[in-house]
């Protein structure tokens, strides 16, 4: 009788033994504290660890693409014994965050995706120089988080007289074959960055820096080149010219140094030589132009090249005048005992005896004198 009872306890046990042993390996459902979901739906699975075969049971509709949602504890642990799923470890979570992946477009990026899919095309320029306007705003776009390959244009549409474009792009997507759609539609038009004068502008006026902004227009709008605000400062304009007028490199030119009846310097300069008087412009010019003067001194008429503001240098060669023709050997050649160069410097500084003096020649004529005849 004992050993019938001890072979029955025996067996029972043995019975007993290979349950616990599975209930060792089988993890208890544990709730997370956060989730994080790619799909439109939650399910079991994505709430507990170790959910087991109700891991794929939809139970709550996934927040919006990109935004998180929080749950109580207690509204998943009702959802969850509504589905047959009990004994959940919760620990000490309060609630639960669902935040929904998503992909986003900036609309930066949208836009570079449409003057790339423009670019050098339909007449138009790099797509750095490309604006574009959407027909409706295009704010930061959400997409499912699958979507992720480039925004390919598959169709595009361009008219270079109104502006106007219309561009279909796919983006292939990870689970599904079919790839997403998007269409854009707006004006799409080619700029130049230009100087733009900030306040009307005279032309005598030299052009400074706080006249001057830098702004991108219609290069319909400029005609030629564009000028830039470095070039520009310091330059003056060959027409007077109203705020908010783009400047074309054709509109600058150098600042006049000498004006037309100003009051200029006449320097003479040769080697070993440097002298200066007053004279008065007969004409404008800039640096480096050739511009004619006259010399208040000896009212001579003189050409020069501008080298200041009011300034005018003239050339010993620029002055030379022909050389005297040749003396035959039987001749005493008696010559001026000023040298040519300064004879000429002095001349430009000295008033003219005479009109006769003024007609003669800028250098002085060789003198000749009839050698005495010898008496026999």
């Amino acid at each position: 009788m004992i050993r019938a009872t001890l072979a029955a306890i025996s067996t029972l046990l043995a019975l007993a033994l290979p349950a616990a042993a599975a209930d060792d390996f089988i993890a208890a459902p544990t709730l997370r504290a956060s989730v994080t979901v790619t799909s439109d739906v939650v399910r079991i699975g994505d709430l507990i660890d170790n959910a087991g075969s109700a891991a794929l049971i939809p139970v709550y509709r996934s927040p919006d693409l990109g935004t998180t949602g929080t749950l109580t504890t207690g509204q998943v642990l009702s959802v969850l014994r509504a589905k047959q799923v009990i004994g959940v470890m919760t620990g000490d979570i309060k609630e639960v965050q669902v935040t929904r992946l998503a992909r986003t477009l900036a609309s930066k990026d949208i836009e570079n995706a449409v003057a790339a899919a423009l670019e050098r095309r339909f007449g138009l320029g790099d797509a750095a120089n490309i604006t574009i306007t959407f027909d409706r705003s295009v704010a930061e776009m959400r997409l499912d988080a699958s979507n992720s390959g480039a925004l390919q244009p598959v169709a595009t549409r361009y008219d270079a007289r109104s502006t106007r474009f219309d561009i279909a792009f796919e983006i292939a997507n990870d689970g599904n074959a079919a790839p997403t759609k998007l269409r854009f539609t707006g004006t799409a038009i080619e700029t130049v960055e230009v100087a733009v004068l900030t306040r009307d502008i005279d032309r005598a006026d030299l052009l400074k820096s706080s006249d001057l902004s830098l702004e991108r227009r219609p290069k319909a709008e400029v005609a030629g080149e564009p000028a830039s605000r470095d070039r520009s400062i310091g330059m003056q304009l060959r027409r007077a010219m109203r705020a908010g007028t783009p400047i074309r490199a054709a509109d600058l030119v150098k600042p006049d140094f000498v004006v037309r009846d100003q009051a200029v310097t006449i320097i003479y300069q040769v080697p070993g030589l440097y002298l200066t008087t007053r004279g008065k412009a007969n004409e404008s010019g800039a640096e480096g132009d050739t511009v004619s003067v006259l010399n208040l001194h000896s009212k001579r008429t003189l050409t020069g090249i501008v080298t200041g503001r009011g300034q005018v240098t003239v050339q010993g060669a620029s002055q030379s005048a022909p050389m005297a023709p040749a003396v035959e050997q039987t001749s005493s050649v008696k010559r001026d005992p000023v040298p040519a160069a300064a004879a000429l410097a002095q001349s430009l500084v000295q008033a003219p005896a005479s009109a006769a003096e003024i007609a003669q020649a800028q250098i002085p004529q060789v003198r000749l004198s009839q050698a005495p005849a010898k008496s026999e």
